[in-house]
């Protein structure tokens, strides 16, 4: 990706204290902008971190450098201190489609959200879900029975998706994974691959009974009757990463491990 050869770069950091030291040190050596002002944005911290990062600032366009200094940093580079500008002037940029969530709850209320990793849906009491599938407008199952079910992006699909036993998505497949959370009927359905332009519509069965939370990344709605997703029409970011451990080769990598 072009940047110009002394990127403006906006430093943000978790509350960590790893993080927090991490940037007194960079801003010591790299000027400091604002986000608005920015070329290129550098996110210090874990993997939530980098997902708050992109829920606050991925409609502004500026590409996304994260440093790994958190529990966990599959989207983020290691951290290192020296080499910054030479490394961001080098890295491969990964553009990510977010998932779009509309979810209406039992009050008639709507909220629109959007998933970078994935769209999951739980139960909320001891009593097991019943959802409804379609596609498309089209009824595929008409009665999953489960503690839940999440729809997940490429980027994302390692992650909860993976947990729960779903594939693995190359990044640019363009394909989303409809996984079941704990399927007790049907017993034999593992999910579904999905073009990424499907639209997935759960209904809620019984949602007084039976009642069911959705979740966008950490963003939850309680009480859901019917939860439309979707592939954002017109929202997209983009990471960067250092060429020797590029998005897509940690994604291929997760394939492979024992």
């Amino acid at each position: 990706m072009d940047l110009p050869a002394n990127p403006r770069i906006a430093f943000l950091a978790s509350n960590a204290p790893e993080a927090q030291a991490a940037l007194k040190a960079l801003v010591a050596v790299h000027p400091q902008h604002t986000p608005a002002e920015a070329d290129v944005l550098c996110a210090l911290g874990g993997d939530g971190f980098m997902l708050q990062t992109l829920h606050l600032h991925g409609g502004d366009g500026r590409p996304v450098f994260g440093m790994k200094l958190g529990a966990v940093g599959f989207l983020m580079n290691q951290y290192r201190e020296e080499g910054l500008v030479e490394r961001l002037a080098a890295a491969e940029p990964a553009v990510l489609k977010p998932l779009e969530m509309v979810a209406t709850t039992e009050s008639g209320s709507s909220f629109t959200l959007l998933a970078y990793n994935e769209v999951s849906l739980l139960r909320q009491t001891r009593q097991t879900a019943h959802l409804r599938i379609y596609l498309n407008g089209k009824p595929r199952l008409d009665e999953l029975v489960c503690d839940g079910a999440l729809v997940a992006t490429p980027a994302g699909s390692t992650a909860y998706n993976f947990s729960a036993h779903g594939p693995i998505l190359p990044l640019g497949s363009a394909v989303i994974a409809l996984t079941p959370i704990a399927a007790f009927r049907p017993r034999r359905w593992r999910g579904a691959l999905l073009r990424a332009d499907t639209e997935v519509m759960l209904e809620i069965l019984d949602p007084y009974k039976r009642p069911v939370s959705a979740t966008a990344d950490s963003h939850e709605v309680r009480d859901v009757v019917q939860v439309r997703i979707r592939e954002s029409q017109d929202r997209t970011v983009t990471l960067l990463f250092d060429r020797e451990h590029n998005l897509e080769e940690r994604i291929l990598n997760e394939q492979f491990l024992s």
